[in-house]
């Protein structure tokens, strides 16, 4: 095995310049760590984020970006129970500091954010999942309570949660009408199960969302956007209805409307055990990419790939981000060229 591996660093908060490949020390594993040979990265907002900020977790002055990965087990900690060398894995862990992320050949993920890799999806198609599988599948189920019979309105219904969202809403046995931008995205979330889709650049979306549900409204608003595109959606919740946001609700947000139709607001963080340190949180949501890997098995759960770039592109993938020119999930490859992505 290597001494040394290949890595994307962030060296310090800014633009994209500032991801620079270096060649590191491979990581050795703690004692309930799995060290991992990771063959595929997902690239996500929040990893922009971190690159922008110097880290979420502390201060570091340099860090290995990239929360999703999906890989074969190399070695293990004296303490790990229920994973083996040669395993095929993948997670949400890493890239927001402290920890280091998944834009490299190498990483140790504490064994209680693992799960093994669905058995019907190559390792770019994993890597792509994790992170947009728990947001999703927390935020309707842990946060919302959703039941089947129940409608759902989804913003940005072909981006990476909100694609995911509208299949696990869909087995569930609900209801879901989503917004878009453009006919290409339109014919996407039609092939994933929406039931109405909301050109938003052409149309009046809240009169929409009411015509659709006969003047009643949604009864879960699920917001994957933020921001103050939120505030106006708000009327087209149904009195007693649920709002959940992947960001935090705007200060211009009309309270006394919302408590007037009795609404509950949650929002969903799914970075949480890690920003906590709460190893319970994270077997949970292991748990959920279980879940998750035998609904995909079953051919009941797709990702959507936009694009799979090589690891020394990740500042373009940054950048597709950044420009909202993505739709579904960006991969990096962290192989030399081997990963099988067809």
């Amino acid at each position: 095995m290597p001494t040394f591996m290949s890595a994307i660093v962030v060296t310090e908060a800014g633009d994209t310049s500032v991801l620079q490949a270096q060649s590191l020390t491979r990581p050795s594993c703690a004692p309930n760590e799995v060290l991992v040979r990771i063959f595929a990265a997902g690239v996500n907002p929040v990893d922009t984020k971190a690159r922008q900020r110097g880290g979420l977790l502390g201060d570091p002055t340099a860090f290995i970006p990239g929360c999703d990965g999906a890989g074969i087990i190399e070695a293990i900690g004296s303490e790990v129970e229920h994973y083996q060398v040669g395993d095929a894995v993948f997670y949400c862990y890493g890239g927001i500091g402290q920890a280091s992320g998944n834009y490299a050949e190498f990483t140790c993920v504490p064994e209680q954010y693992i799960a093994h890799k669905p058995t019907a999806c190559n390792m770019a198609q994993a890597a792509a999942a994790p992170l947009v599988l728990i947001s999703a599948w927390e935020s309707l189920f842990d946060r919302a309570r959703l039941q089947a019979g129940q409608t759902l309105f989804i913003t940005g219904g072909t981006g990476g949660v909100g694609h995911v969202a509208i299949q696990l809403a869909k087995e569930a046995g609900c209801r879901v009408i989503c917004t878009v931008s453009s006919e290409e995205k339109a014919d996407l979330a039609r092939s994933l199960g929406a039931d109405a889709v909301i050109d938003r650049t052409q149309e009046d979306v809240v009169a929409a969302v009411m015509e659709w549900t006969d003047g009643a409204g949604v009864d879960l608003l699920f917001d994957t956007v933020g921001g103050e595109t939120l505030p106006p959606l708000i009327s087209s919740v149904a009195n007693y209805g649920t709002v959940v946001s992947l960001l935090q609700f705007p200060d211009t947000l009309d309270w006394a409307q919302l408590r007037l139709k009795n609404i509950t607001l949650a929002q969903e963080l799914m970075l949480s055990p890690m920003l906590l340190n709460d190893y319970a949180a994270a077997e949970h949501q292991a748990a959920i990419l279980e879940e998750c890997a035998e609904l995909m098995t079953q051919d009941k759960l797709t990702v959507h790939i936009d694009t799979v770039l090589p690891l020394a592109e990740a500042a373009q993938a940054h950048q597709r981000i950044e420009l909202g020119q993505t739709t579904g999930k960006l991969v990096l490859d962290c192989t030399d060229g081997t990963l099988d992505h067809d």
